[in-house]
């Protein structure tokens, strides 16, 4: 299992825009390289990124070969209600993480 990295508030008031930044350790091997025998490396890389706030998803990605390794995403989404929010990434090979962190909102 890769190591992810999740930086984000774990409390906000309601309406409030949050910063949410998310890195997840992974290779990203474009398939295009080839290894010290001449032969193309494998490709294996991070095809998706998706994060569900209570369920509903709020921000999605593809990724493609041209992405680094260990990617890094940051985006911006509106503290509605208290909940968790769920990462996830898919990728070559059946890779996929799933990483959840809670956020409590409160009205003032």
């Amino acid at each position: 299992m890769a190591r992810a990295l999740i930086h984000m508030p774990a409390n906000a008031r309601k309406g409030e825009v949050i910063e949410i930044r998310a890195l997840v350790a992974h290779p990203m091997e474009s398939g295009y390289r080839p290894d010290a025998g001449g032969k193309l490396v494998p490709r294996d890389i991070l095809t998706s990124f998706t994060c569900r706030y209570n369920g509903v998803t709020v921000f999605s990605a593809e990724l493609h070969p041209a992405v680094s390794a260990n990617p890094y995403i940051a985006f911006f989404t509106v503290a509605t209600e208290s909940g968790t929010l769920e990462f996830s990434w898919q990728g070559d090979h059946g890779f996929a993480q799933t990483e959840t962190m809670p956020i409590t909102v409160s009205n003032s």
